[in-house]
């Protein structure tokens, strides 16, 4: 309390960017390197910084800032992102006393390796498309919550997807039909299990492995095979679908959520009756993702939230 006043705060240092880079031989898959956005925020028992300008109890934002880049040099062994987001929550719980809760936010930026000739390169890299993301909440008693996801996953399919059988109204102007472009761009976030920092495997849980996996399955749902494909009658359901898929093949992931918003390609037709310039026939389009249609949903297991 502050007098008679309830103050809840916290603070922290936000888009700290890092790059570490493990230097391996080509035999052993070659250089890794990765590019992350950091954000650090603590809860802390700081109230008299708040009340009477005595900051003796804050940990300053240099301070946190540059802890980022102790624990990357720390790191010498290839970490994911899930792994240095707790290993820096858990460092700011257990180093100051006053630190009751960390929350580590990490954005990837997405370096591929390069491929020459047929052949991964030792240590060539492009930047990619969607980003790989991660919120990690760390508490001094050890609760743990991890949060993996994805960003900028953008898919489109140029057949089977259907618009039919929503409701009709004055309001709607659309016709029913069974043909037409699909597009999404894909914001996913999946929560994992472990609970309490004890519950982390033993044995390293590859997160970046898991991510990948999840990445595969979204896409193979949302296309279906490759030589016939599969009709979606709905974004609704193809995100539903996709979300399953997810649940079912991964049981250490406890809950999904995603976000597909119905990016348009609308039918072009130019000219009139007398001057067709361009009569639409399944062939052009004009895209547009304004404004678009929103879908999200999150799909969990008995007792499990996100």
């Amino acid at each position: 309390m502050a007098g008679n006043l309830q103050l809840e705060s916290r603070h922290g240092k936000s888009r700290v960017r890092v790059s570490r880079v493990w230097r391996r031989p080509a035999a052993e898959g070659g250089h890794i390197i990765v590019e992350w956005s950091v954000a650090v925020s603590v809860v802390s028992d700081c109230l008299p910084s708040y009340t009477s300008s005595d900051n003796s109890a804050i940990v300053a934002t240099d301070s946190i800032k540059n802890t980022v880049y102790v624990k990357a040099k720390e790191c010498t062994e290839v970490v994911s992102m899930e792994e240095f987001a707790v290993i820096l929550g858990r460092h700011f719980t257990s180093l100051y006393p006053q630190v009751s809760e960390a929350t580590v936010t990490i954005v990837e930026r997405p370096w591929e390796r390069v491929v020459v000739d047929g052949n991964p390169h030792s240590h060539g890299f492009k930047v990619g498309v969607e980003k790989h993301s991660t919120e990690v909440i760390v508490k001094k008693s050890g609760s743990l919550l991890i949060n993996s996801g994805i960003q900028g996953y953008s898919l489109l399919k140029t057949t089977q997807s259907g618009f039919e059988g929503f409701v009709t109204d004055r309001y709607r102007l659309l016709p029913d039909t069974r043909e037409r472009i699909v597009a999404t761009e894909v914001t996913a976030w999946w929560r994992y299990p472990f609970e309490h920092v004890s519950q982390l495997p033993s044995k390293p849980f590859c997160f970046t492995q898991r991510y990948q996996d999840v990445k595969k399955v979204l896409s193979e749902t949302f296309f279906g095979p490759a030589d016939v494909g599969v009709y979606s009658p709905s974004v609704q359901n193809t995100l539903y679908l996709m979300g399953k898929e997810v649940l079912t093949r991964f049981p250490d992931i406890s809950s999904i959520q995603l976000r597909m918003p119905n990016l348009h390609f609308l039918p072009v037709n130019l000219g009139s009756k007398e001057n067709p310039l361009v009569k639409f026939a399944d062939d052009v389009y004009l895209p547009t993702d304004e404004p678009h249609g929103t879908i999200e949903a999150t799909l969990s297991r008995p007792m499990s939230k996100l």
